[in-house]
């Protein structure tokens, strides 16, 4: 047998036993490919789907981004925590930041969604909720204000950070799908950390949640060895009520014509997530407010059932907190952008005002 290389012919002998061993190699291989050894795959001919087209650059997401579990407070250790606090578990409208739609549209790029897909970007967004951890000499409770369909998304990212495990309460804004859907989750909760939770909610929203959550309300009717989230529903009226030493008192917003939606305040921290209008009566409930934090849905105007921008500052100014930490925003609120445009007003009004995002943690006197 001979072979060629670089122009040079080289011969090389084969042994007598070397060909007798090269024609047993063949005659198996004849063999084989008329009958396969034993667990042999059968190969098949597959003719290939044709790939969809790319999205254009700026509208590609990777999935890792979009599920990281980046911290956005790098100085935050797990379970560090000193005093009163309130931690932001969502600061976004119902659908959420990113939005689908924006990140699949191939004709126009919107800069905050693209934004938002980045790890620990500050413009990604999920249901509108806080949680006030109350820290007293003796005890700590972990009491929560809305439970929305993204919340086991927000609790899988922030509890381990900040070392929350039990949840002794939940507080509800109203019965939209942003503040109750998330309360079949509870169960993680109920079946693996604690026998219940308590639930504090407005009668017109228990009405509601008797059709949408039926089973978790009447849980007669679950099925013997199904687990649900087992919940202990208190009704509340709008006058001032106690959750593990800590007084709340609602605070009474209108959520569009005719929806009555409430905020709450607990020592001098007033939470209204969800409000177009704050009736005369509730503005008396939030004197010497330290802390505000105010519905504030888009830069231009106000919608139906939201404050937008320019409205929420015109409350800012009437309500005087010291401080106030906007929250429920769009896509349309960018938070670099807006945040450094509201810097100006603590030089020329001496408002203290900027965006919250979701992880923020602020300290707290409860």
């Amino acid at each position: 047998m001979a072979g060629a290389a670089a122009g040079v012919s080289i011969s090389i002998s084969i042994s007598t036993a070397a060909r007798s061993l090269l024609r047993r190699r063949r005659s198996y291989t004849s063999a084989s490919t008329l009958r396969p050894p034993p667990f042999a795959f059968r190969s098949r001919s597959i003719t290939p789907t044709p790939r969809p087209p790319p999205l254009p650059l700026p509208l590609r997401v990777q999935l890792s981004s979009l599920h990281s579990d980046v911290e956005s407070q790098a100085s935050v250790s797990k379970g560090q925590s000193e005093g009163s606090q309130i931690i932001f578990l969502g600061t976004g409208t119902s659908e959420g930041i990113p939005r689908v739609s924006c990140l699949t549209n191939p004709s126009k790029t919107c800069p905050v969604c693209s934004k938002a897909t980045q790890p620990g970007n500050k413009n990604r967004r999920r249901n509108t909720s806080i949680l006030i951890r109350h820290v007293t000499a003796s005890a700590t409770s972990n009491i929560l204000v809305d439970a929305g369909k993204f919340f086991y998304h927000s609790a899988l990212q922030w509890f381990p950070i900040y070392g929350l495990r039990r949840l002794d309460a939940v507080l509800i804004t109203h019965s939209h799908a942003d503040a109750i859907g998330g309360l079949d989750d509870l169960r993680d909760w109920t079946n693996n950390v604690q026998p219940h939770i308590p639930i504090y909610v407005a009668q017109r929203d228990f009405v509601v949640m008797q059709k949408t959550h039926y089973y978790l309300v009447d849980t007669s009717v679950v099925l013997p060895g199904a687990a649900v989230s087992e919940l202990q529903f208190n009704i509340i009226k709008e006058e001032p009520f106690t959750v593990h030493n800590l007084k709340v008192t609602p605070l009474p917003v209108w959520h569009g014509p005719g929806y009555r939606s409430l905020g709450f305040r607990v020592g001098d921290v007033c939470y209204i997530s969800d409000a177009s209008e704050i009736p005369e009566e509730t503005y008396e409930l939030m004197y010497n407010c330290d802390l505000l934090v105010l519905d504030a849905l888009r830069p231009d105007r106000s919608s139906t059932t939201h404050f937008g921008l320019p409205k929420a500052l015109v409350e800012v100014r009437k309500i005087k907190p010291k401080r106030t930490l906007f929250t429920g925003m769009m896509h349309l609120m960018d938070h670099d952008k807006i945040n450094e445009d509201l810097l100006k007003l603590k030089e020329t009004e001496g408002l203290d005002v900027q965006l919250s995002y979701d992880g923020l943690r602020v300290p707290v006197s409860l």
